[in-house]
């Protein structure tokens, strides 16, 4: 099973790429999928790739539900 993620756009690079922050990690993607995203943005990531850009609002309810759900499962300190 595979799973998009809701990520913060951090900086956007040359050739289309972008640094996003997921929980602390920053990861560079491509935003070769995706028009108009700027720093600062909610995108949903998989595998590398910008998929759709995402309500910030949404994006933070996504992100707690998951921080609540691996909390509950005693994943997460």
């Amino acid at each position: 099973m595979c799973l998009a993620m809701p990520s913060k756009v951090v900086e956007i690079l040359e050739g289309d790429m972008a640094v996003i922050e997921l929980g602390g990690v920053k990861k560079t993607i491509s935003l070769g999928l995706v028009e108009d995203v700027s720093a600062g943005d909610y995108v949903i990531v998989h595998v590398g790739y910008a998929l759709s850009k995402v309500d910030e609002d949404e994006a933070l309810k996504t992100l707690a539900l998951f921080e609540e759900m691996t909390k509950a499962q005693g994943i997460a300190p």
